[in-house]
């Protein structure tokens, strides 16, 4: 997780938003809200949930990168869908879950309000918004609706928003049950065991009995009734794959994921959720983390070096320990873990993104390393549409070179994703200022001006 570097160095701030590069990589934009939940990135949770997940969207007819599935640091249980094809998943929800049918089972549900219809669309489109940009949209017409007040988008925090988001996501009890019809068709086409979808509802539907005030937000915004718990255990027992097991491979995974989400977002839990007894990976994969968020510096390496050892081709433990190198000033010495990573990981542009920081930062490495950032970023970028972290960097990089023209383009397009429409614009004419025309960068800097300029014409 990083610091915004990231939930990369972790950017997650649990007040303001601290760092699981590694893991988790919170985004510079981020950093502005004082409260209130935080996007997190992590390669190895996201590789593990689109394994999951992919044949499930091809049960219900959508390419296996159809839609996003987006982290939310925040401690309650809720996902919804927002901004298009777009499941965000509250790290509180995973946490609850108990194997990874359970988390399938909710993302077939949110696919059901996806493909029946049903989904909670923002103002205007969001194919150039962040994913952070995106949630604060969410949050914020929340507020507008339940105030009248459309000037409260403009403020909104999850503290003093939390009635008027409830009442923006929820969903009918139609459409929920319309939605788990639909998921348990999808696990049946998938071929998978839909017992998981049925075991979270089912321990869900305790909490009908609470107080609205104690009752999740999922519950919420989800309206349950025991018609639909009952339904969804039928259809269950009906499943000719009722029994069948998930593979190891996944149930390791969703441990890992689990152990990670918690030591990250709260290293104080971590001795009491594994004991000492426990020599597990996810049970050291947590204590590590735990010890980094400490700043047990000796303890943190004495134990990512450990991990490597017994699995030196994980491409994750090597990114770890790239970051934590980072945090602990040890910025030389995280260049080779980095490298490594992204060697046995060329395909994940987080990583990426996260070894050009490092690059970045490395002041001796000189013009050499800064050019080897830029080519990594470049790399990033074409996956990674959506970071306004690489553009940041991006823009840092070239401005070191001395091309602040071209920095200003990337400056730009940071802007661009955070919804910063007039500052994008500013930056891409004073970048055309000295740009050669033909060139890339004065392309990008025109297509700038021209989106910057519809988005302000329809009044967003």
């Amino acid at each position: 997780m990083a610091k915004t570097r990231g939930f990369s160095k972790i950017l997650i701030k649990l007040a303001l938003i601290v760092t699981i590069n590694t893991a988790l990589l919170l985004p510079q934009s981020v950093q502005a809200q004082q409260s209130g939940p935080a996007i997190i990135r992590d390669t190895e949770i996201e590789r593990a949930l689109t394994e999951w997940t992919t044949p499930i969207l091809k049960a219900g007819g959508m390419g296996p990168n159809s839609v996003n599935v987006i982290l939310v640091q925040s401690p309650q249980l809720n996902a919804f869908v927002a901004g298009g094809a777009n499941i965000f998943l509250y790290t509180g929800l995973i946490e609850r879950t108990e194997n990874p049918g359970e988390l399938i089972g909710v993302f077939a549900h949110e696919l059901g309000h996806i493909t029946g219809g049903h989904l909670i669309r923002t103002m205007d489109a969001a194919e150039r918004a962040s994913y952070e940009s995106i949630l604060g949209m969410v949050l914020g017409i929340g507020a507008a609706m339940a105030t009248g007040n459309g000037a409260a988008a403009q403020a909104v925090m999850a503290g003093s928003s939390n009635f008027a988001r409830q009442k923006f996501l929820a969903h009918s009890r139609v459409n929920e049950s319309a939605a788990d019809q639909a998921a348990m068709t999808y696990l049946d086409k998938a071929e998978m065991n839909p017992a998981g979808m049925a075991s979270f509802l089912e321990k869900l539907s305790s909490e009908e009995l609470m107080p609205r005030s104690q009752q999740s937000e999922y519950v919420r915004t989800h309206p349950l009734t025991q018609r639909r718990v009952e339904a969804t255990q039928a259809r269950a027992k009906e499943s000719p794959h009722r029994n069948k097991a998930w593979p190891q491979e996944w149930i390791e995974q969703h441990a890992r994921m689990k152990a990670k989400l918690i030591a990250f977002t709260d290293p104080g839990r971590v001795p009491w959720v594994y004991n000492d007894r426990d020599d597990s990976i996810p049970a050291r994969y947590a204590r590590i983390i735990a010890n980094y968020r400490n700043s047990n510096i000796d303890d943190a390496i004495k134990g990512i070096n450990a991990l490597i050892n017994d699995e030196p081709a994980n491409p994750y433990f090597h990114e770890l320990k790239g970051q934590m190198l980072v945090d602990f000033g040890r910025v030389e010495q995280a260049i080779a873990p980095y490298r490594r990573a992204v060697e046995l990981a060329p395909g994940a542009p987080l990583i990426r993104i996260a070894y050009a920081h490092a690059l970045l930062e490395n002041r001796s490495g000189g013009d050499d390393s800064i050019r080897n950032a830029i080519d990594n970023l470049d790399r990033a970028l074409s996956d990674e549409k959506r970071s306004s972290r690489a553009n940041r960097l991006l823009a840092t990089a070239h401005g070191r070179l001395g091309r602040e023209d071209i920095a200003k383009v990337y400056l730009a397009e940071e802007a661009l994703l955070q919804r910063n429409f007039d500052y994008a614009q500013r930056q891409a004419e004073a970048a055309l200022q000295t740009l050669d025309p033909n060139s890339r960068e004065a392309l990008k800097a025109k297509d700038v001006i021209s989106y910057a300029q519809s988005r302000k014409d329809l009044g967003n």
